[in-house]
């Protein structure tokens, strides 16, 4: 897919997941905002999956670390074909199946269910290590927040995947600097997060997470990478797309009233204007 295309993709992404988190009245805009690039290029571009056998067998693995930006991830999962679009305003609500943080056994595309920070890098070295336990060839790949780094379980979970050398493992770090307390390097810095990564013998590849000829570069790379794990660190921006979410710790864990709603969605409308003049 053309970069174009896929910054139109992103767009719509995040177009749900405003409206998603707006219908629910909770939700988690800034990190899920951040993300919508890598999600979009992973799920359009990166992957081997299928929306219509979602549980194919030698499918490429996804597990969201972060598991409260779940909006992120149920709007790229609707865009791609695994639900209805429509279904993104039920989120949180009683009785949908789009739960405030992912659920493997209720929607389609899931693999992992997810939320408590840390677990998540845990299951997706399981699932890269049961990969070459069983001569499968399916890579895996996971998403952390940059303050979930501060986890001890993160770093148990890196230090096994670098000793056991599974180079069919991305670990990608949301790295926008701002967690729910505030900037990450004043609540308790992770920084260097490549240095850190390194040391527990990863490949590790900075780029800036909204850049698609950047994104394809360091999934690319991570691929021809062997004989260790990949940790790719997303330079990103909070809330990115919407004028009053971008850079702003406020929005990390909060829905858009219906005035600040028609905001968001007038600058996403705006932006998808421009892409579809250029």
């Amino acid at each position: 897919m053309e970069n174009l295309e896929l910054q139109k993709k992103a767009n719509e992404v995040r177009k749900g997941i405003v409206t998603a988190v707006h219908s629910a009245k909770a939700g988690h805009p800034g990190g899920s905002l951040s993300a919508a690039d890598v999600y979009t290029y992973l799920y359009f571009e990166e992957m081997n999956i299928d929306p219509a056998n979602p549980k194919m067998e030698d499918r490429d693995r996804f597990v969201l670390s972060k598991g409260h930006t779940a909006p992120g991830l149920y709007s790229t999962l609707a865009n791609r074909g695994f639900f209805p679009v429509e279904d993104l305003t039920t989120l949180r609500k009683l009785g949908s199946y789009l739960q405030g943080h992912p659920d493997m056994k209720h929607i389609p595309g899931v693999d992992m269910s997810s939320g408590s920070l840390g677990q998540g890098i845990s299951a997706a070295v399981g699932m890269a290590l049961g990969a070459k336990m069983n001569g499968k060839d399916f890579r895996v790949y996971t998403l952390l927040g940059d303050g979930e780094l501060e986890e001890g379980q993160v770093w148990e979970a890196s230090m096994f995947a670098g000793h056991r050398k599974l180079d069919n493992l991305v670990v990608i770090v949301d790295n926008n600097g701002l967690q729910i307390d505030g900037k990450i390097d004043d609540v308790c810095s992770p920084y260097p997060i490549d240095k850190k990564f390194e040391a527990f013998n990863f490949h590790v590849i900075n780029v800036d997470a909204h850049d698609f000829d950047a994104l394809r570069s360091a999934f690319k790379e991570a691929r021809e990478t062997k004989g260790m794990p990949t940790a790719i660190v997303a330079h990103s921006l909070k809330g990115k797309g919407v004028s009053f979410m971008e850079g702003s710790v406020d929005w990390h864990g909060k829905a858009p009233n219906d005035e600040q709603y028609a905001v968001a969605m007038a600058d996403l409308e705006r932006i998808g204007e421009e892409l579809c003049q250029k």
